[in-house]
């Protein structure tokens, strides 16, 4: 834990100087005699997102085998218990009702609260493999004067180290459907995909955080007049759902829930609140963001030869 507060204070400050800008978010890596250039985690830490237990949850999924599950309630993502997944899969769904009612008797839970089985996708996540790209993703969206932070966190969560097909037809490092990359400027033909190259991906993913996803957020926002910063956590979270579930939805789920301010108190309303199409899959999206992101100042904290910020 000691290590894990020197490398967040030194990211948040460098002999006196306070950070305020993404600029100054940023931090040199030296990992393995390679330099690279990442988004500093302080806000999660001074925000105190790592004590939630979404992330916390969606951490132990990313780095656990498929064959393992937790068993976990769905509202909160409280892990009951660890279990063999290919155990569970043998039971007939019978058992299966009935061990999760034997889990709801033991916790002392109501009887309508919802209980999860998650297998584990380290096979998915592949952090090792995405961290190269970090530091060009990042480099390629300041570019275009865009927050590098959300270059990072598409990365990690949306295609991790791998260019594969979604089953709805999402391509590339940064996951844009041909429809989006089309009209952010990118070729996507029957001859040619411009969406597999990773400049031009993430050129297309930063043009549509910057004129759609952003303006789209703001304007949601200010319906219910809610004050915010750009540089907020919960509103870069705000703006990833906007990115995921499209700004239809994200308004739908938004006027379903009335917010009074805008806070981490919103997100936390949005992972357990559904309408139109904003779903599981668009809840889980930022805990996934907060929970890889926690992966990575790990990694950088225990597989790092020097770390420290970049102060201009």
């Amino acid at each position: 834990m000691r290590f894990i507060f020197i490398f967040f204070a030194l990211s948040t400050a460098c002999f006196g100087q306070v950070i305020t800008s993404w600029d100054s978010e940023k931090i040199m890596v030296n990992r393995g005699g390679d330099k690279s250039v990442i988004v500093g985690s302080n806000a999660i830490f001074n925000g105190d997102w790592h004590s939630l237990p979404q992330p916390n949850f969606w951490k132990q999924i990313m780095l656990l085998s498929p064959d393992s599950c937790l068993i976990n309630i769905a509202d909160t993502r409280v892990v009951l218990e660890k279990k063999s997944f290919i155990d569970w899969k043998l039971q007939t769904e019978n058992q299966k009702s009935k061990y999760k009612d034997s889990l709801r008797k033991h916790f002392n839970l109501k009887s309508e609260v919802h209980i999860n089985v998650t297998s584990g996708k380290k096979d998915f996540y592949r952090f090792e493999d995405v961290y190269p790209t970090i530091s060009k993703g990042v480099s390629v969206f300041e570019s275009y004067g865009v927050d590098p932070w959300y270059a990072q966190a598409i990365l990690l969560i949306e295609s991790p180290g791998q260019l594969v097909k979604s089953n709805v037809g999402a391509y590339g490092a940064f996951q844009l459907m041909p429809s989006v990359a089309r009209s952010q400027g990118l070729i996507v033909s029957k001859n040619v995909d411009e969406r597999t190259d990773f400049d031009k991906s993430a050129m297309g993913s930063a043009r549509l955080i910057s004129r759609i996803c952003i303006p789209e957020a703001k304007r949601i926002l200010n319906t219910y007049n809610l004050k915010y910063n750009e540089s907020d956590l919960w509103f870069r979270l705000f703006v990833l759902h906007v990115y995921h579930a499209g700004s239809m939805n994200v308004r739908a789920v938004v006027d379903k829930i009335q917010p009074k301010e805008g806070s981490q108190e919103l997100i936390l309303k949005m992972w357990q609140t559904s309408a139109a199409s904003f779903g599981n899959s668009s809840q889980n999206y930022t805990q996934l963001a907060l929970a890889s992101q926690l992966i990575l100042s790990d990694m950088v904290v225990n597989k790092c030869e020097k770390y420290c910020p970049i102060v201009r």
